[in-house]
């Protein structure tokens, strides 16, 4: 029986979402990371502010997230005629960390061109 090739068993995997700031979103993006402050929520559409602008995220069922509360999102960036949307795949609750020294280290990431 002729043995299959190593690749037939992989998974396909999804591509990682790159880190960004709202603001830095285009649309020629696949998948993003981004954190920031829910300032809207209505059932499965939540509103996030990073300071450098703000996104609407489009979930397929309502998320359990307060107003208020830091949050990471990872999702996909889908293209449209004018700008694009976000649909959201994953929501973490990041309220614990402090989000100062979070963004400060991003940036010393940042200036060392490693992100």
């Amino acid at each position: 029986m002729p043995e299959k090739p190593l690749n037939s068993f992989l998974i396909p995997r999804r591509l990682p979402g790159a880190e960004k700031a709202i603001s830095e979103i285009t649309k020629n993006d696949t998948r993003v990371s981004i954190l920031g402050t829910v300032i809207e929520k209505n059932e499965n559409i939540v509103i996030l502010d990073d300071g450098s602008g703000r996104a609407e995220i489009k979930f397929e069922e309502p998320v359990d997230i307060e107003i208020g509360q830091i949050a990471r999102v990872f999702g996909r960036v889908i293209p449209m005629e004018n700008g694009f949307e976000i649909y959201g795949e994953i929501m973490q609750d990041m309220s614990k960390i402090d989000i100062n020294l979070y963004r400060k280290v991003n940036n010393m990431w940042r200036e060392v061109d490693y992100v």
